[in-house]
């Protein structure tokens, strides 16, 4: 699959190895897991999850040729970044992944400019908060709007 984002980086230690090489991402495994496993896509038509990663850095999560995780982050490159669909395996839960995911993307050299790095969680606020991410203030909150099912 070809993304707007063509400069490969990798990341390894003895067991994984995290890559943003768009042409290993198993595209049929993230979509079935995303709506089908994950709370927040869940039902999420497989064609909008290809679209959603052909414009993202996708960063994938592997043993070997096996992809056990993903997470993907939707960036101008510049000043702002939302990162987005991160998950691993439940069987690969335990072992770090999801910190050196974080750590992987937070090193991502087309990132080392971005000012304003935006997620939204329901489960994992401990672990993004040992890298900085904390929860908008009030006066932040009373900023931002949003436009739910814009397109319909």
């Amino acid at each position: 699959m070809t993304t707007a984002f063509t400069t490969t980086h990798v990341w390894k230690d003895e067991d994984f190895e995290i890559s943003t090489d768009p042409a290993r991402l198993d595209v049929p495994f993230i979509c079935r897991w995303l709506s089908e496993e994950s709370y927040w896509a869940k039902g999420r038509p497989h064609a909008v999850i290809r679209k959603t990663i052909a414009h993202s850095i996708c960063f994938g999560i592997y043993v070997g040729q096996q992809q056990v995780g993903f997470a993907r982050v939707v960036t101008d490159a510049g000043v702002f970044a939302y990162v987005a669909d991160v998950f691993v395996l439940p069987t690969f839960r335990g072992h770090g992944l999801g910190k050196w995911l974080v750590e992987s993307i937070l090193a991502h050299p087309d990132l080392a400019t971005v000012t304003q790095l935006f997620l939204v969680t329901g489960d994992a606020h401990g672990l993004y908060a040992q890298y900085g991410f904390r929860l908008l203030n009030e006066s932040e909150m009373e900023r931002w709007m949003r436009c739910e099912d814009v397109m319909e």
